[in-house]
């Protein structure tokens, strides 16, 4: 396992990238301040533009740090920020992590987040050496499921009453991928 950080990649039409500060007023607008955006998230929406450069102030600092990776969803079409993928937690010792990711409400249901996930999870394995990829999901936001499937992500099981996000206590849907299936997926026509 490498730790590489958060490097630039690329797809047909997304860039994913660090974060600056001065991603603060579209983050704000395009994502960060919709209380529907974040209803199955564990932050509550932001209450100001200002609220948001702070937080893109610790992201930045962060990023001195090769284990952190937290990237910027950009359209290449749009040229800015409609959403955010990240590694949510990173176990060294078993060679895996779990992802996390949101996008903007104009943006859904275009397969933006698919192939942003699609393409972090070829970096972690290809890149970074991991084994093991995880994501879950409030059971209530199946949407997201959708993308772990896309993705090739195979649905491991339901945990009950096992996460808190902004509607309180919540089950979660575990989804994981490992790198030899990963392999397998990238082998077939």
């Amino acid at each position: 396992m490498k730790d590489l950080g958060t490097l630039r990649l690329e797809t047909g039409r997304l860039v994913l990238r660090p974060f600056a500060v001065a991603d603060a007023p579209a983050m704000y607008r395009n994502w960060a301040s919709d209380p529907e955006v974040t209803r199955f998230l564990t932050w509550p929406p932001h209450e100001s533009p200002e609220g948001t450069r702070a937080l893109l102030e610790e992201w930045s600092a962060a990023y001195a740090d090769p284990t952190v990776y937290q990237w910027a969803i950009v359209p290449k079409a749009l040229g800015e920020p409609i959403g955010s993928i990240g590694v949510v937690s990173l176990k060294k010792d078993v060679e895996g992590a779990e992802l996390g990711w949101c996008i903007g409400r104009p943006w859904w249901h275009q397969g933006f987040t698919s192939e942003a996930a699609g393409r972090v999870i070829a970096f972690l394995f290809e890149e970074v050496g991991l084994g093991r990829v995880a994501a879950r999901h409030d059971v209530e936001n199946p949407n997201s499921g959708g993308v772990m499937r896309k993705c090739g992500m195979t649905c491991e099981g339901t945990l009950r009453k096992a996460a808190r996000n902004n509607r309180g206590i919540v089950d979660a849907v575990c989804y994981g991928i490992l790198r030899e299936d990963y392999e397998k997926g990238r082998d077939q026509p």
